[in-house]
């Protein structure tokens, strides 16, 4: 298995990014909201904040880059991370992104598309041994998953992990997440510049909430929800439940603070798969977070 510092190491060259801030996904900023789960939701997890009432979520909204100062019209993922507060004041994240397809199995093997995305021909040599991944990359550049969003509020994000959800019985079904947008108002005006998104969903909060449909695709038979990669048939879908983004945060790590979304931290009613990138990303986090708190 790569080791987490290497790959921090290797990443964070690949990107040409400073220090003292997350090795991807280093723009970005916080904003608070609340969700509220429906009841198809309860039905089949425990979980505190699937239970129907108003639970307090932190989201932050990033460009994929590993530079703060990335510009917003460049083609990169978006993410879209949210922690719910239960109301023991447990937490729960999910990290979402604008890819619909993950393009890659392994921890290395992320790591390596990493270094050589904009490097046509060392891709060329990537992929020719990697079908799979071919077949993702031309999945999401059909979905335009990397071009510059008009908006934050107007992108679909994929959480490309899934999960076992659990009944107060103990009965498990495998889920798998996106958040949908609802349609709103754009706001007035023109927004342009490297910050431009920024800008957009500040004018557009200031109208009033973005919305969001949680959806959830429940496993079929043959879905694997160990793989990152797999595409699943799905036996079902639904909407799991709603959020409302309100409010622009204070920056929360302006005093020096790391504040860490972790897919893997999860509460009772909700079990982990043993998909590899899933299970390498606190590790890898661990790496990050003590180059953030200790920059120099």
């Amino acid at each position: 298995m790569l080791d987490p510092a290497e790959a921090i190491d290797r990443i964070t060259a690949a990107q040409n990014a400073p220090p003292g801030h997350r090795a991807l996904h280093a723009k970005g900023h916080f904003y608070s909201g609340t969700f509220n789960a429906s009841p198809e939701a309860t039905a089949i997890c425990r979980a505190g904040h699937l239970q129907g009432e108003t639970v307090p979520v932190l989201v932050r909204w990033s460009n994929g880059s590993g530079r703060p100062d990335a510009n917003d019209d460049r083609p990169m993922v978006r993410g879209m991370a949210v922690s719910f507060v239960l109301p023991d004041g447990t937490s729960t994240d999910l990290l979402g992104q604008t890819v619909p397809r993950f393009p890659v199995r392994t921890p290395e093997d992320f790591v390596r598309l990493t270094e050589i995305t904009r490097d046509r021909r060392e891709l060329a040599k990537f992929v020719a041994t990697r079908p799979k991944t071919a077949l993702a990359l031309a999945a999401n550049a059909r979905a335009k998953a990397l071009a510059p969003p008009f908006s934050y509020a107007e992108a679909t994000y994929y959480p490309i992990h899934a999960y076992r959800w659990l009944t107060l019985s103990g009965h498990g079904t495998w889920v798998r997440y996106r958040f949908v947008p609802r349609q709103g108002p754009r706001p007035p005006g023109r927004f342009s510049g490297r910050d431009r998104l920024r800008d957009e969903i500040l004018a557009r909060l200031a109208q009033g909430p973005v919305a969001y449909d949680m959806v959830v695709t429940v496993a079929g038979p043959r879905d694997d929800p160990h793989n990152p990669m797999s595409v699943w048939r799905g036996s079902r879908e639904f909407v799991a439940g709603w959020f409302e983004i309100t409010t622009p945060e204070d920056d929360h790590e302006a005093e020096g603070d790391v504040v860490v979304f972790d897919p893997t931290r999860i509460v009772d009613g909700i079990e982990l798969s043993d998909d590899p990138i899933l299970r390498y990303r606190p590790s890898a986090y661990g790496v990050s977070i003590e180059r953030r708190s200790h920059p120099h």
